[in-house]
């Protein structure tokens, strides 16, 4: 998204133990547009809460949405998109639920973004469809730290990478898989992009992200969560099967 309708955000969360405390409906983050605002009962609202009701039928089955609503000035654009190991049982309930909840986190906000542990929305009033959103992100990380980090931040990058070349080969932009660490011990990820990216695009932002790993998760679990892509690594299962 453009930096004039959204501040940047990179921010490293450090809540003790969050990756494994925060429950399936609580947000991970959001971001409300700054810039500009709509009224209540306004043309753009009921253009918002139509293009909601379309992602919330849109997605579950295929686990992304993608539409638009209105004309313009009134036009407004979104997505959903839930992660790709995710149930449509599930990706319903997400999206429901971040529909519901972006609402009243950015309830007059022409633009605004959310995640969640399963899924993502977001919405803004011009066309953002095939574009990289490098400006708004996030990451976490567990606080406990491996025994041998330079090991482990080398097999984190090489997991992660190869699964930024497979996730952008593949229909859904999604790959997981995991790695020997040696000793019995195993890590885990996933890479995902938004399904609105070409493969090429999607490579370039896992790509992005995952340089970001010396600043966010040196020698420990973590994820790094944007606009269009993100990823996640643990030393412990947390795809489904």
């Amino acid at each position: 998204m453009a930096s004039r309708h959204f501040t940047f955000s990179f921010y490293v969360l450090t809540f003790a133990l969050l990756l494994q405390t925060l429950s399936a409906a609580s947000p991970l983050f959001q971001v409300c547009s700054r810039s500009e605002n709509f009224t209540a009962n306004s043309p753009y609202e009921s253009n918002l809460k139509k293009l909601l009701r379309n992602l919330n039928y849109q997605t579950p089955s295929l686990g992304f949405g993608l539409g638009s609503v209105g004309q313009h000035p009134y036009q407004t654009y979104g997505l959903a998109l839930c992660r790709g190991d995710v149930a449509a049982k599930d990706c319903k309930t997400c999206v429901s639920e971040a529909s519901n909840e972006i609402h009243k986190r950015c309830p007059y906000n022409k633009g605004a973004i959310i995640w969640y542990d399963n899924c993502l929305l977001k919405y803004l009033n011009r066309d953002f469809f095939g574009q990289i959103d490098n400006q708004n992100k996030f990451a976490l990380y567990n606080i406990r730290v491996v025994s041998n980090p330079t090991t482990f931040n080398q097999k984190t990058r090489e997991l992660l990478s190869l699964l930024a070349k497979k996730a952008s080969v593949t229909p859904k932009l999604y790959a997981a898989g995991e790695l020997e660490l040696g000793e019995s011990k195993k890590l885990y990820g996933l890479t995902q992009c938004t399904r609105n990216l070409s493969s090429i695009d999607c490579s370039t932002c896992l790509d992005g992200i995952i340089d970001e790993l010396p600043r966010c998760c040196d020698g420990k679990g973590g994820r790094v969560v944007g606009g269009s892509c993100n990823f996640r690594y643990e030393i412990y299962p947390f795809v489904s099967a």
